[in-house]
């Protein structure tokens, strides 16, 4: 079972908050189920909680007798998870629970992600309401909704469920770190109407198939070099442009917050022209091999036939049009900090290719941490969009979260750390979207810092989280809770 990979492990309640939230499903913006449980596991444990027309949840948890004058101190994370999993994994995020497994001091998922993001932020403030050997003054513990798809949920929070003003966002992946700088970021995607026409009798349908990619956090993993599979089936269609090839269907990527791991493409061509393209595809997969060699050996480009059947197929124009504006479009890292040594400032995703109502969409994702760069990056990827007469949808974006070095909160957690740990804790900027920013604008003057335990994978069936590191994380989550109390 399951739950086997969770036993024996140290802190106890968290892991057993955290098995809880794997088994029961909650993609972003389909967290009913998870909502539910967790006003039932709060009315269980007799703990206020309200909620709020976003969904959001806060609960307040009084202070340990002899700390009611301590400052209240705000508890956050999300309660959404990035629903990715490997191509041959037979899983339904909306109604199966996960399935986790103990690897070598980690804890991971079979084929899926894992949730730890931020699931284990979420098991650590909930672990705190049953743990009688924490000292601490009034906590509420705020559970925001769909962080992983637009920081939804925090920018719709009802602002009179908060009054403390301090937070400690449980939502980083670094053992060892406190964060206390962000990227803001915004959505842009292009669309077109296809424009298509009627099969010839005399070709069949191929499909070209890019796996075997690491993918990741588009924020986080950005830096890496990995590949992109809409870039390299796009690469991949441009290598055999002198073939009469009709695309009948493409699809990329998942998540506009996800490097693509896989995409596809099907194909008609005549079997004299199958076998061309079958050599030149074998021969261009060799040389991208070499090229990420050091970053994703085991990417694979695959062409075989397929049973696919369609009455349409794109025109060659039209599709030779995708083909230019998914080459043209830029991904990856932009810029890099001038402040912050080995900080990405400035990046973009190409995220998604995806058909819906004979209408084709790419997405893409935009970060930076300097507001005019964002902006700059965003137009740039726009302009490509309108070069080639696409519809162009911008999305609301959001804000980043600029470091204050001076805060109370991080001068007693890097105490704190430095007690424990006999060292200094790194300090650091991120280069993802954290909510912070956003529930600043909510509660200007908000003091706070990022931390957690040291995660892997994010947003990719690679997923995993060091078993270690929670246990130190929640230590050092005590040890804050605690000294704000006294001090």
């Amino acid at each position: 079972m399951a739950k086997d990979a969770i036993e024996g492990l140290e802190p106890k309640i968290l892991w057993e908050r955290f098995y809880e939230i794997t088994q029961v499903p909650h993609p972003s913006k389909k967290e009913e189920k998870l909502r539910e449980h967790l006003k039932n596991l709060l009315s269980e444990l007799k703990v206020e909680f309200k909620e709020d027309s976003a969904g959001n949840i806060v609960a307040y948890l009084p202070a340990t007798k002899g700390y009611e004058n301590a400052p209240t101190v705000i508890l956050q994370g999300h309660i959404d998870m990035v629903c990715e999993k490997n191509k041959d994994k037979e899983h339904n995020f909306e109604n199966d629970p996960l399935t986790i497994l103990r690897d070598d001091g980690w804890i991971t998922a079979d084929g899926t992600t894992l949730g730890s993001d931020n699931g284990i932020g979420v098991a650590a403030a909930l672990a705190v309401i049953s743990d009688d050997n924490i000292v601490h003054g009034p906590i509420e513990i705020l559970m925001t909704v769909d962080e992983e798809t637009g920081l939804t949920g925090a920018s719709n929070l009802q602002q009179d469920l908060l009054s403390g003003n301090i937070l400690l966002n449980m939502d980083s992946e670094e053992d060892g770190a406190f964060y206390v700088g962000c990227a803001g970021g915004v959505d842009t995607l292009g669309s077109f109407e296809i424009q298509a026409e009627h099969v010839s009798a005399h070709t069949k349908a191929y499909k070209i198939l890019v796996t075997g990619l690491k993918g990741g956090h588009s924020g986080l993993d950005i830096q890496f070099g990995r590949g992109n599979a809409i870039k390299i089936l796009t690469r991949t269609l441009s290598s055999i442009e002198s073939l009469n090839y009709r695309i009948a269907e493409i699809d990329g990527g998942s998540l506009r917050n996800a490097i693509p791991r896989e995409s596809e493409a099907v194909l008609f061509l005549t079997d004299e022209e199958s076998a061309k393209a079958k050599d030149i595809i074998d021969e261009f997969e060799m040389k991208v091999k070499n090229e990420l060699k050091s970053v994703d050996a085991e990417v694979e480009i695959l062409f075989k036939n397929t049973d696919d059947e369609f009455d349409k197929v794109y025109k060659r124009d039209f599709s030779d049009r995708i083909v230019d504006v998914l080459l043209a479009l830029p991904h990856g890292v932009i810029a890099m900090s001038k402040d912050i040594e080995g900080l990405v400032e400035t990046s973009t995703n190409l995220a998604t290719v995806k058909v819906n109502n004979n209408i084709i969409t790419i997405g893409t994702s935009q970060r930076s941490s300097v507001e005019s760069s964002k902006d700059y990056i965003a137009k740039s990827v726009a302009s490509v969009f309108k070069l080639a007469n696409a519809q162009i949808e911008l999305g609301d974006g959001y804000p980043g979260w600029k470091p204050n070095m001076d805060s109370k909160v991080l001068q007693i957690s890097k105490k704190v750390f430095k007690d424990l740990y006999g060292k200094e804790p790194e300090i650091k900027a991120i280069h993802a979207g954290l909510e912070c920013g956003i529930l600043e604008g909510k509660k200007p003057g908000l003091d706070m810092i990022s931390f957690g335990p040291t995660i892997q994978g994010a947003h990719s069936p690679d997923e995993r989280v060091n078993i270690e590191t929670v246990r130190k994380f929640y230590e050092l989550l005590k040890g804050i809770l605690k000294h704000l109390a006294e001090n």
